[in-house]
């Protein structure tokens, strides 16, 4: 299996379920139902498993095509930009589909026979029981993609990876909003460790379902401490941090802090922990477990900010990070 490329860490998936995202229609899913397509879980594969169909299988899956034509599922995403996909054949070896494309559209309802659709990737080969990682060069927000595999088969994920759309407009520049929240655009671009639990969790909508629904590094062994960094939905000034621990009880940090700066002009990859520009907004704070810690009034009055570094002494989880302010016309 391929090795994952980076936009798969500094994007999130837009065809996540807790965002909003849901399979709406398939041509056919006798096997495997469509739901099963964006599901968050990784595939599993049970060997003596079957259901009233056939063999059961952790994915979507259509009949033995016998007819001329090909299948397609079509997904209701979070809306955005699209920067990356991965189709995933997991434990689909003889009846994965040899050939898929991507389509994808922008309509305020779900579409229907009228919906003008818009290539994202031409026709691709498949191999069975594999990571298929393909970049898309778009800057368009959809609202819907549409898979097709040719001619039938089965498919175990989709992940669309990319930026979610939202209209700051609506947003009055004296309200308080979460600046870094996923479905405003925030992003997690780099952490130091993440290897019990993805950075991207730490801005995820709504409570953490347990302590593998949250960002959580490893035992550190040597001297630091551990970071992540953190890009904003749109530029703004942090007025309260609230920092969750929920069902982190014997493995939560003893403290954390945040930087914020201002990066202008700088790519995403290019964002470094050593640079001058980071600026304290929240001085170390000491964590307890299992419970939701709210910093306002150690808050100095910060400048304007595109980026934040957020600090754990010396490692650990956390379920959620919200940072509240109000966004500025300030642009990086």
């Amino acid at each position: 299996m391929s090795s994952s490329p980076d936009f798969t860490d500094r994007y999130i998936d837009l065809a996540q379920p807790r965002l909003g995202a849901e399979v709406i229609s398939a041509s056919d899913d006798f096997f495997a139902p469509m739901e099963r397509l964006i599901k968050p879980e990784t595939p599993v594969f049970i060997p003596d498993k079957y259901d009233d169909h056939g063999k059961w299988m952790d994915g979507w899956e259509s009949r033995r095509k016998r007819e001329e034509g090909h299948d397609f599922c079509v997904i209701r995403l979070c809306p955005g930009n699209i920067h990356g996909v991965d189709i995933d054949t997991s434990f689909f070896t003889g009846n994965y589909p040899p050939e898929a494309s991507l389509e994808a559209c922008h309509c305020d309802s779900d579409p229907d026979e009228q919906t003008e659709w818009f290539e994202l990737l031409p026709n691709c080969p498949l191999q069975g029981d594999t990571h298929h990682y393909m970049t898309v060069g778009d800057s368009r927000v959809w609202t819907h993609v549409r898979l097709n595999i040719y001619p039938d088969g089965g498919v175990a994920r989709l992940r669309v990876y990319g930026v979610a759309h939202y209209d700051w407009s609506l947003v009055p520049p004296s309200e308080w909003v979460d600046l870094a929240a996923m479905s405003r655009g925030g992003r997690a671009l780099a952490c130091n460790d993440m290897h019990f639990g993805h950075m991207s969790n730490l801005i995820a909508p709504g409570h953490g379902l347990n302590m593998g629904d949250g960002w959580e590094t490893r035992r550190r062994r040597n001297p630091g401490n551990d970071w992540v960094i953190l890009k904003l939905g749109h530029p703004g000034r942090i007025r309260r941090v609230v920092v969750d621990t929920a069902f982190f009880k014997g493995n939560y940090p003893a403290r954390c802090s945040v930087h914020g700066a201002m990066f202008k002009d700088v790519p995403d990859g290019e964002i470094s922990i050593d640079s001058p520009l980071w600026s304290e907004i929240l001085p170390p704070q000491k964590l307890g477990p299992d419970r939701v810690h709210v910093f306002e009034e150690e808050l100095p009055g910060a400048s304007a900010m595109s980026h934040v570094r957020f600090d754990i002494y010396p490692d650990g989880g956390i379920s959620r990070l919200r940072l509240f302010g109000n966004p500025t016309n300030d642009l990086p």
